[in-house]
């Protein structure tokens, strides 16, 4: 735990109200103190870097100058707000951020009043916050509503469309896009900063006002005047776009710098009606491994600044991820095949696509935060020949789920969906998870979906995916597989719809008395083949035990379940994913469809949202690792 002892300024800030007792130089010391608090106690946890230390003195700024938590400030993604949680009361508990039972990695509104809106998905905040700005106005409140806002996240549609509605609107809305994608320009100093502040001001913003009185009763004047000042800004400000949608565009400001940041601040906060501040800023700011490369600094591990990895010395580990399985793989398929593109929502080297990019840069599209756009341009490329892989995370795929349907499946065109952080995926938590995707999948016509138990099924499932030319899923779960290795040479058997009998020890060895004892059949779904194959080996000397690696999902090997369930006093499936319309719902459809009579117990995730913990810490409470299935059998079968 770091001590805040060492942090005199920080040490006195128990919530935002205690930031007024500070002058504007404290204030710049009090920045510098919460960036080394941030360094060492993510040094000792891990968490998101690069994206908070950039944030720091915006910040200060916001809980400086607005009345939170009456005045609503939301963070868009949210991995930015650790500095918001430290000067809000939760300093002390820092160092449990992304632990079970600890804070969560990004604003949650159970967690605090300060977290005006959940978040941890992009590009939500501005409709958020227009919302909010709409209700404060219709209940007659001065509350002032803003969303703070990253470039990335400004590539989404929904980012635009609430822009364009806002426009529209007397809401007392606040955007501010912060610009943390590019270094500070020659525009963001002196001259920038003057001319933030006089547009921000009251004297501007009242002349501006009374001239358009009386220069609108002269339309061709007005149109004059309009123009002169839209070119006057386009000089020296790049807020031609958001004018045009409505906003009073202010800026661009050096967001480091905070007396001006605060100045502006202040001046905007008197202004009625949508605003947008557009500051920029340094992602890894103070940390300067993290300032030349922020992404490798995005999400830290522990001892990244005291100890960080000698990369010279660095041993390959010998388990691969699941991600670095389908690097491999669409390397190897890129180079087979001169049709297959890459294609992927802004998460280049979180989804496992950087070397592709790099021996294949005609052929890799990232379309930034634009999960929507990036499935129907996957299904023009296939309408025309061309053969897209789409790699994706679980839970952005949910953001795209009319495209899916629509403009893949109902056309069954040849595109392949990558699915990563499939199931459980930790620390991330609720907002990550992604045990939904076979439940709203497997309802959809046309659609092919299959989980791969370890990393050598893992790539010869996409490989035979891609053969297929039509919408196939291939998921797979965020980190390492049990550690079998790739044989490239000699592909598994895939037939489709067909799984594969992986344990039965009847085969294996005589069992004495065998005929007395009952019998187990375990449907196993992707992932969690290895907890199974542990528990049938410490349950192998009292029950007869089956377990068949389904392998497919859609469509299901219906003969597996029927010939199990009539030879068996008890059936389980298992899957890391929801148990409601999950995997284990098809299996039990097949069994009512051909009146079937077995006990059956479906295992999964039930109907929440799982917290934020480790993988195995989730699989363990909710019986999904060796020890819940030995009990569950167990516990099962003692009642028979």
């Amino acid at each position: 735990m770091t001590d805040l002892l060492r942090y005199p300024l920080l040490n006195t800030i128990k919530s935002p109200d205690d930031l007024d007792d500070l002058n504007k130089d404290q204030l710049i010391l009090l920045a510098a103190e919460l960036r080394s608090f941030l360094l060492h106690t993510l040094d000792n946890i891990g968490g998101h870097l690069s994206s908070n230390l950039g944030a720091v003195e915006l910040t200060i700024a916001l809980h400086r100058i607005f009345n939170a938590p009456a005045d609503k400030i939301i963070w868009d993604v949210g991995h930015q707000a650790y500095p918001h949680k430290i000067l809000t009361g939760r300093a002390q508990q820092l160092d449990t951020i992304r632990i079970k039972n600890g804070l969560s990695g990004f604003p949650k509104r159970s967690e605090s009043p300060y977290d005006a809106f959940g978040v941890g998905h992009s590009s939500t905040s501005i409709s958020a916050a227009l919302g909010m700005a709409i209700a404060a106005k219709k209940a007659g409140l001065k509350q002032k509503s803003v969303a703070v806002i990253g470039d990335g996240a400004m590539t989404a549609g929904m980012a635009f469309e609430a822009l364009n509605h806002a426009g529209d609107l007397d809401a007392d809305l606040l955007v501010i896009l912060n610009d943390n994608d590019m270094s500070i320009s020659p525009n963001v100093g002196g001259l920038s900063n003057y001319f933030a502040k006089v547009l921000s001001g009251k004297l501007y913003t009242s002349v501006k006002s009374n001239s358009k009185k009386v220069l609108s009763s002269m339309p061709s004047v007005w149109e004059l005047a309009c123009r002169a000042e839209e070119h006057m800004k386009g000089m020296v400000i790049p807020g031609t776009l958001f004018e045009e949608l409505g906003f009073n565009y202010i800026g661009p400001v050096d967001g480091h710098d905070l007396p001006p940041l605060l100045t502006t601040l202040k001046n905007i906060k008197e202004l009625s009606g949508p605003q947008f501040l557009h500051i920029v800023t340094q992602k890894g700011k103070g940390f300067e491994a993290a300032e030349k490369n922020p992404t490798q600094y995005h999400a830290a591990s522990p001892g990244f600044y005291t100890n960080p990895p000698d990369s010279s010395s660095a041993k390959p580990e010998a388990a691969l991820t699941y991600t670095q399985v389908f690097s491999e793989w669409i390397v190897d398929a890129a180079h087979k095949n001169q049709q297959l593109i890459g294609i992927t929502p802004a998460m280049r080297e979180g989804s496992g696509l950087l070397e592709f990019s790099e021996q294949f840069t005609d052929r890799y599209y990232d379309v930034g935060i634009a999960e929507q756009h990036c499935v129907t341009l996957a299904a023009g490329m296939a309408c025309e020949g061309l053969r897209p892989v789409v790699a994706i995370y679980s839970s952005f795929l949910q953001r795209a789920y009319d495209q899916l349907i629509h403009d893949v499946a109902l056309q069954n065109l040849g595109v392949l969906f990558a699915i990563d952080r499939a199931g459980i995926v930790g620390n991330d938590g609720a907002t990550h998870t992604g045990n939904f995707d076979l439940s709203f999948m497997r309802c959809i016509p046309n659609m092919t979906i299959m989980a791969p138990a370890d990393e050598n099924e893992c790539y010869h499932m996409l490989d035979y995916g891609f053969a297929l030319n039509s919408p196939v899923a291939v998921r797979y779960p965020r980190g390492k597989g049990p550690g079998k290795a790739i044989d490239k040479q000699q592909s598994i058997q895939l037939e489709m719809g067909k799984g594969e009998l992986v344990f039965n020890n009847e085969q294996d060895k005589e069992i004495t008395g065998q005929e007395t004892l009952k019998t187990v059949a375990l449907l196993n779904f992707g992932s969690l083949l290895h907890e199974a194959l542990l528990a049938a080996d410490e349950l192998s000397d009292k029950y007869l035990i089956k377990i068949v690696n389904m392998r497919f999902i859609k469509p299901l090997d219906s003969r597996a379940p029927q010939q199990l369930a009539q030879s068996s006093d008890l059936l389980i499936t298992l899957e890391d994913n929801s148990i409601l319309g999950g995997a284990g719902s098809a299996v039990n459809e097949c069994l009512i469809s051909q009146a079937s009579i077995c006990p059956v117990i479906n295992l999964g995730l039930p109907d929440i949202f799982p917290e934020h913990a480790t993988q195995q810490e989730i699989y363990h409470d909710y019986g999904l690792d060796c020890s819940g299935l030995v009990k569950t059998i167990q516990d099962k079968l003692a009642l028979r």
